[in-house]
């Protein structure tokens, strides 16, 4: 009641007084800010957490309630379920002074409880819808556990595998990510914010976090204002553009300041030069985190960071300690804390909670919406084509029905470690693992024999930082030796082995940081050993980055990589397996051939002496130990059936500023199974004001044929698709000589020129 009587007094008193320059939002801010003490209005902009879920710094909380009551919290995270979202939404509405609703956040990365593949796996799929329905079942799932405020998507741009965090985002490519980042915008948010099933989107971490020096997480980026333009900004940019309502900042330093204090960052670019109107929130402690950058005190660092632009503190609460002390000694000013509470208020005004601060926790919705039999269904769907076919000699796969499989290794009966790294919010235990999904399709036609094999790592202490959230590395009680053996026994009576192996779920992910992104003895000993055996060896390699495995790709007859597929993890990958479903997947990131080749990626810029083929040539720009290709490019993914490109034609071999040119491509499936491509079409700038890649990335489509079917593929580009950041940073488009590339990965070979004029 006291919050009803509140809201409807701010009403009664700035609905009359509405300017034909504010907007209805505008003026019922103007109100309630009127209202509030310079306490409140600092309250508003303190996120908190009582802890209890899977922590992202060593800090939780304390005395949250009393917090809460007296204005001093803005909102919350680690809070789920409609009971208990009720109840601590009770405390702000009807027991702080104003009864101002808490906005409820929450790390909902790749679903809720119906988890769905890594990030990185889904945008192997290539596919924008299935993606983008990914974004809304997760946001379906959330709202109906009481949960609004989304912590996602990431589109940081990675090409270092040795960083953990490359799981969470779209891998290497600035176009193919921002196609990611608006789909997961989309799902996330919908049409309507006010709606009960959708949450509002935080685009993260703002900026270059996937740049970290050495792939060593929360480490310095340092790179030119034209390479953040062309490479890394544009999925951060598509999202806004896609009406993200918030923007986390990252840990790491741009241009040697702290991105969360960074104003060029928060304010000049985001703010001013991009026109984003909604709130920024810090990641987690990061407003503390900049003293240890050593460049101020916690006083110093809270006001450097709400001046640069930043609306809200996660956890650490150094704006709700220190802010009240900087305005009374001139550090900032009082419109400096009231242009933050307002992004912060404006933003639970478009999320409805000023008109229903309850919409999100109707008790009758988990049982109806979470984890539903539709949801695991299209759970299922999307792991199947997030799966990356690497190798397939001798078309060993699909398997046949009958005969006998030698099922064996440490990730083939394991339910711990089908969900993947960062989700926190699914739960192991209605994971489906490989065995229980072989079983369930091989039914009584087909003998299945497991083996564990081996362990994920063999060494204890690797394997305790690894399980710092719960048991991902268990090392069984027998000696290595025993369970190669048994594998070895296993695989001699079976027609064909089928090695799941790779990495635990929190080998990658934050603060998992590797220099060596081969897989561990113990798993590389086992797959010697069942080579050996001269049986077809299927592996299915489970990651959270690209590998090094170019010795598993000489051993193995077939390869498939299905990253860390999620809750229909077993189901997907028999489909898979049997041919249920034919792979379409492809890679997002290059696989090196070794560690010494990152940073790797097929968009490079050629040297003054750029390389001519794979064999060494002095004086020029090669290895002396290893080719410069990498191992699997960008784009690459087999099939069970073949695809023929032809016929690539130009409607136009000259095009004006204001023209666009035609594309076409006959793509045939020369097989004997329907199966799906990604047509990739790339382009070459091949003189501009500025070093330009050898190859982009501009436009991509998912086409289905059926066997010995042919399509003609058709994309237009205009002149601003060949647009880039000049040394100026401004965005032109040069005219000039340019080549297309079209194929299905980041060396196709069929090309085109054509010449743009004035």
């Amino acid at each position: 009641m006291k919050y009803l009587l509140t809201i409807v007094a701010f009403i009664a008193c700035y609905g009359c007084q509405t300017s034909t320059n504010k907007t209805k939002m505008e003026s019922f801010v103007d109100g309630l800010m009127d209202e509030m003490t310079i306490q409140e209005k600092i309250g508003q902009l303190n996120l908190i957490t009582p802890g209890g879920g899977i922590p992202t710094g060593a800090s939780v909380s304390t005395n949250v309630e009393e917090k809460i009551k007296l204005g001093k919290v803005g909102g919350i995270f680690g809070v789920s379920g409609p009971a208990k979202v009720r109840q601590t939404q009770k405390l702000a509405v009807e027991e702080s002074r104003l009864g101002i609703p808490l906005i409820v956040g929450s790390d909902v990365i790749h679903g809720y409880k119906t988890t769905f593949p890594i990030p990185l796996g889904l945008s192997c799929s290539w596919d924008m819808n299935l993606i983008e329905k990914t974004a809304r079942i997760a946001a379906i799932e959330a709202t109906a556990d009481g949960i609004f405020w989304n912590f996602s998507p990431m589109v940081d741009i990675a090409r270092d595998p040795r960083w953990g965090r490359v799981a969470e985002g779209a891998g290497e490519d600035p176009y193919l990510g921002s196609q990611v980042a608006k789909a997961m915008v989309r799902g996330y948010q919908g049409k309507d914010l006010t709606s009960e099933n959708t949450m509002m989107a935080t685009v993260k971490h703002f900026a270059l976090y996937g740049a970290s020096e050495g792939g060593r997480d929360y480490n310095t980026t340092d790179m030119s204002r034209i390479r953040m333009f062309n490479e890394y900004l544009p999925p951060y940019q598509a999202a806004i553009e896609a009406g993200a309502g918030c923007v986390m900042s990252s840990f790491n330093d741009v241009d040697g300041l702290p991105a969360t204090g960074n104003k060029w960052l928060l304010t000049d670019l985001l703010r001013d030069r991009w026109g984003f109107d909604g709130f920024v929130v810090s990641d987690y402690t990061s407003v503390n985190e900049i003293v240890a950058h050593g460049v101020g005190d916690l006083q110093a660092v809270s006001a450097l960071a709400l001046k640069a632009g930043l609306d809200m503190d996660m956890v650490g609460e150094g704006f709700l300690t220190t802010l009240e002390k900087s305005l009374e000694e001139g550090r900032i000013t009082e419109e400096d804390i009231n242009q933050a509470c307002r992004r912060v208020l404006e933003a639970k005004y478009k999320l409805g909670l000023f008109d229903d601060p309850y919409r999100y926790m109707d008790a009758s919705r988990p049982d109806k919406e979470i984890l539903t039999d539709d949801n695991r269904k299209i759970a299922r769907e999307v792991a199947a084509h997030s799966f990356v076919l690497l190798k397939n000699d001798k078309q060993v796969l699909p398997l046949e029905k009958s005969g006998s499989i030698a099922l064996i290794g440490p990730l083939a009966d394991d339910k711990n470690n089908m969900l993947g790294t960062w989700a926190p919010t699914g739960d192991p235990k209605y994971a489906v693992p490989v065995l229980e999904g072989l079983k369930n399709i091989a039914g009584e036609r087909i003998k299945i024999r497991y083996a564990k094999g081996a362990n994920i790592s063999n060494d204890r202490e690797f394997a305790n930082k690894v399980n710092a959230f719960g048991p991902r590395i268990q090392i069984d009680e027998r000696s290595p030796q025993a369970m190669l053996d048994e594998a070895l026994s296993v695989a001699e009576k079976s027609d064909v082995i089928v090695a799941v192996i790779g990495e635990a779920t929190e080998m990658s992910g934050e603060s998992s940081s590797r220099t060596d992104i081969s897989l561990p003895d113990s798993q590389k000993e086992l797959v010697q050993a069942l080579a050996k055996t001269g049986k077809p060896l299927v592996l299915v390699l489970m990651s959270g980055r690209p590998l090094v495995i170019l010795e598993e790709n000489e051993l193995a007859s077939a390869i498939l990589l299905t990253w860390h597929p999620g809750v229909e993890a077993g189901n997907a990958i028999a489909d898979v397996l049997f041919g249920d479903y034919n792979p379409s997947g492809k890679l997002t990131a290059s696989f090196p051939r070794n560690v010494g080749q990152i940073p790797i990626y097929y968009a490079y810029k050629n040297t003054g002496r750029p390389a001519s083929g794979e064999t060494f040539k002095k004086f020029l720009s090669y290895y002396l130990d290893a080719p410069n290709s990498p191992l699997f490019p960008f784009g690459y993914g087999l099939s069970y059936t073949s695809f023929k490109y032809e016929n690539l034609k130009l409607n136009k071999d000259v095009i004006s500023m204001d023209e666009s040119i035609t594309v076409s491509v006959d793509l045939s499936n020369t097989g004997d199974l329907g199966g799906e491509e990604v047509v990739q079409l790339y382009v070459r700038d091949q003189v501009a004001s500025v070093t330009r890649p050898v190859k982009e990335l501009k436009a991509f489509e998912k086409v289905q044929l059926k066997e010995n079917e042919t399509k003609t593929i058709e994309f237009e580009l205009t002149a601003d698709d060949l647009s880039f950041y000049n040394f100026k940073l401004e965005r032109v488009t040069e005219p000039g000589k340019f080549q297309i590339f079209v194929g299905g990965d980041s060396n196709a070979y069929l090309k085109a020129d054509f010449t743009l004029v004035e």
